[in-house]
């Protein structure tokens, strides 16, 4: 059986940290030990940032309907618990948008629910 040799793939491997960790301070972007460490690193952060930014939208669009919905005189939660028992459904991104977009149309839910 013939001896298989690394040499091309583990550079290639190589090259693919070594991009990957461009732009990072010190040893992180020049050493390949250094960058390997931080490009695993921050690919955890990537993962676990795009969890967030879901969570971070969501709580954006309560506070702003929250805030739309306290002009109009009613709090989130009635608001919310008035569309619900009227089986409007309508997503809080949709809500939101609404409430910053169109004042008017976003007063008449809440009229729609105060009901």
């Amino acid at each position: 059986m013939a001896r298989i040799k690394r040499a091309v793939n583990a550079q290639k491997k190589r090259r693919k940290v070594m991009k990957l960790a461009k732009g990072y301070w010190g040893a992180k972007s020049k050493q390949y030990r250094a960058a390997k460490e931080q490009v695993r690193r921050s690919l955890r952060y990537a993962y676990t940032g795009r969890k967030l930014r879901k969570r971070d939208f969501r709580r954006l669009w309560i506070t702003r309907i929250n805030a739309a919905a306290r002009i109009n005189g009613m709090s989130y939660s009635t608001f919310i618990n008035g569309l619900k028992k009227k089986n409007i459904e309508v997503n809080r991104k949709m809500l939101a948008d609404l409430a910053v977009n169109d004042p008017a149309g976003f007063a008449k839910l809440v009229e729609i629910a105060k009901a």
